[in-house]
């Protein structure tokens, strides 16, 4: 029974690489990204927005009080009743020193969101743009430390870990996998060169590098705009920077339907963005191949697999991150695996995701079409 081992021992070697590369970035934090010292670039904030998350004005207030020298942000809304569009204007009255502006912008992409970042990347008067989700909170500094590397020669664009927040216990329990299993995948990547992707937290490039691999135009067919942005840019030999800023989104009170269907939208996006990379994280479900080694009495490769599970997620989540859910729910890691593990697997299954509205189809190459609809049993 020797061999149930392995996995378990593939996976305590991963969670062991999550470590080292914790320890790398805590290492390499200090006197990176901060800005200071850099010649400022002006920056065009872009923001799509779709609806009006319950902390959506706490967040867009944290871009507004920047301190930097020169920057605007535009709003994009598909819906001249959107809801976000109170917030919005009560945003510019707040802060009207700022050049904040609002574009209702009707597009025919299939990713709207990328269909409308493409109107305001147009109308943007600043040579660094700037774009994150609706519901980022950015600390004090943090548009200073997203322009400064992209002063260095090679680098294409800069993007940021996040941890999340939640109000309800399912939306809590999604953010411990955030920080616990989505960033310590993050860190290993990077160790590994793995790092022709971007995250929707914060994406920043120079408008010409934008314009050199085709505007957002060249992404509005993939649902997975972040990772293809990062991918096209990287395609072009440019690298993407992780600088040590960590910026924080916010889950709302999610019911468990709600974040099941989120998280099987995530998987399956990342099954047919990266399929390699999908099919070898099974490796990292450790509490899982944990409990296998268990079952086959292979105690120690078990507890050992655990053992550096638990370090890792905590060291990240807690460390890396800050999360204060970490700090007070670490003890829950194990029972979070194993939820997923069971996302993970439903992932491998289905093609069609709902996304902002809408219900699409997606292709085995990323891209998404809309979803045919079931015709009504007679």
């Amino acid at each position: 029974m020797i061999w149930l081992a392995v996995p378990a021992a593939a996976a305590g070697a991963y969670y062991g690489l999550a470590c080292v590369a914790a320890a790398q970035r805590g290492a390499g934090a200090g006197g990176r990204g901060s800005g200071e010292g850099r010649a400022p670039r002006g920056i065009s904030i872009l923001k799509p927005v779709h609806g009006r998350d319950p902390h959506f004005y706490d967040a867009i207030q944290t871009h507004a009080g920047q301190d930097y020298p020169e920057f605007e942000i535009l709003f994009g809304v598909s819906d001249p009743s959107d809801s976000a569009i109170e917030d919005i204007e009560r945003l510019k009255r707040n802060f009207p020193v700022i050049p904040i502006s609002l574009h209702v912008i009707r597009t025919a992409a299939p990713n709207r969101k990328a269909g409308v970042l493409a109107e305001l990347a147009k109308r943007a008067q600043h040579p660094v743009l700037l774009i994150n989700d609706s519901d980022i909170r950015v600390p004090q500094g943090y548009l200073h430390a997203v322009a400064a590397p992209l002063e260095e020669n090679g680098v294409g664009l800069v993007t940021c870990l996040y941890r999340a927040a939640g109000e309800s216990t399912a939306a809590r329990w999604e953010a411990l996998g955030i920080a616990t299993e989505f960033a310590p995948s993050v860190l290993v990547a990077r160790l590994l060169g793995v790092a022709e992707f971007a995250m929707g937290s914060t994406m920043a490039l120079k408008a010409a590098t934008l314009r050199e691999i085709g505007g957002f135009e060249a992404i509005e067919d993939y649902l997975a705009d972040d990772y293809q942005l990062g991918a096209h840019i990287n395609r072009k030999g440019y690298r993407i920077e992780f600088p040590p800023t960590v910026v924080e989104t916010h889950l709302g009170a999610g019911t468990w339907s709600e974040v099941w269907r989120h998280q099987v939208r995530w998987s399956r996006t990342i099954r047919v963005s990266r399929p390699s990379g999908y099919f070898g994280y099974v490796v990292t479900h450790a509490t899982l191949w944990a409990l296998v080694a268990f079952a086959g009495g292979q105690w120690i490769a078990g507890a050992a697999a655990l053992a550096l599970r638990m370090m890792a997620g905590v060291w990240i989540g807690a460390g890396v991150l800050e999360d204060e859910n970490v700090v007070r729910r670490c003890w829950l890691i194990p029972f979070r695996d194993m939820l997923g593990f069971a996302v993970w697997v439903a992932g491998l299954f289905g093609n069609t995701v709902e996304w902002r509205g809408q219900r699409l189809q997606l292709r085995s190459d990323g891209k998404i079409t809309p979803a045919k609809a079931q015709r009504p049993q007679e």
